[in-house]
């Protein structure tokens, strides 16, 4: 067993975002081509903390087209307590198992707060990629100023390197002016604009990434400008109507509809999913198109699928051996049958 732990992972990922949204857009194109068998995600829940739970996201992800032996299996155990954020420790915290394919046995593990958070930037960046189609946004938005926001930031700067407005709103003035403070160097060049009302954030540029830890819809979309595009990552923000008066992206209806998400409470009210225009996975392999009313904003919505954290995770497995990096446990699992 490879035990590969937090400073490792990241020191493995440090500038290879081109890289890892490569591996998730590819990772995409695998789910819609029907090589990957991604059950629906467990939510553990606890009946007296309503705002805490952990989620267990199993897959498998088969190999590429040109037949290498890339395929993987896995899980990953990813917790989320908001609490954790007053007393200085991370909201999320994750592990993710890998399996060998040729006996099942576990032969991986390793921490998967930075893994997870990156596949979600990385999937936000490539669905604004999609959703813009070759607009050069006017700035970004930020609603939210946590890790999931920051690894958002990271990714949109490597993907749109002129980027030189950035606006953010938290709930929390202090956060969001730390979170300015922290991250500065990711748009070095960048006008920063701090607001104090939602609307005021999400009238200020066209593109929006909004991660917060919201359960309850709350947002709506009309102080945005036409043709927004929003990157709904955290999926409970915005209202049913502010969906159904969207254009809609998402990784996998059967996912995404699910669990309350916004998403979820528009098939509610309507009885249907046919306000979903397309997947993600579709647009990037061109068997779907975006014909988009100018008026009207394009909304992204991934679930997250746990096929992105294995893809993640086989890269950060593999350069780690190639490299002799994390620990090796001998004695893990039972010695073979004489």
């Amino acid at each position: 067993m490879l035990i590969i732990g937090h400073q490792t992972v990241a020191g493995l990922l440090e500038g290879r975002e081109k890289e890892v949204v490569d591996l998730v857009a590819d990772a995409y194109r695998r789910h819609d081509e029907g090589r990957t068998s991604l059950p629906h995600s467990v939510f553990l829940r606890f009946p007296d903390r309503p705002r805490d739970r952990i989620i267990g996201l199993p897959g498998y992800l088969g190999g590429s087209a040109e037949g290498g032996e890339d395929d993987i299996a896995g899980m990953k155990w990813i917790a989320s307590f908001p609490g954790n954020i007053a007393s200085g420790v991370q909201r999320a915290s994750a592990a993710i198992l890998l399996n060998n394919l040729r006996n099942g046995q576990p032969e991986a593990l390793i921490e998967g707060s930075l893994i997870s958070a990156q596949r979600t930037a990385a999937s936000a960046a490539v669905g604004a990629r999609m959703l813009l189609g070759g607009r050069r946004p006017s700035g970004v938005t930020l609603i939210g100023c946590g890790v999931i926001n920051r690894e958002v930031l990271r990714f949109l700067a490597v993907e749109h390197p002129a980027l030189d407005q950035l606006t953010v709103y938290d709930t929390d003035p202090e956060r969001a002016r730390r979170f300015t403070q922290d991250n500065a160097r990711l748009l070095p060049s960048a006008t920063v604009r701090h607001c104090a009302t939602l609307d005021e954030a999400l009238a200020a540029h066209d593109l929006v990434s909004i991660a917060t830890t919201a359960a309850t819809p709350y947002a709506t979309l009309d102080a945005c400008p036409p043709g927004t595009v929003v990157l709904h990552v955290s999926l409970r923000d915005l209202t049913a109507r502010a969906v159904l008066g969207a254009h809609n992206v998402v990784d996998d209806p059967d996912h995404v509809c699910r669990e309350n998400t916004s998403v979820h409470l528009a098939e509610l009210a309507t009885g249907s999913r046919e306000f979903i225009d397309a997947s993600i996975g579709a647009l990037l392999r061109g068997t779907a198109k975006l014909d988009p009313h100018p008026g009207k904003p394009l909304v992204y919505s991934p679930f997250g699928l746990g096929v992105l954290d294995l893809a993640l995770a086989r890269f950060v497995r593999d350069r780690a051996r190639a490299g002799g990096l994390g620990s090796e446990v001998t004695d893990f699992l039972p010695a073979p049958a004489a």
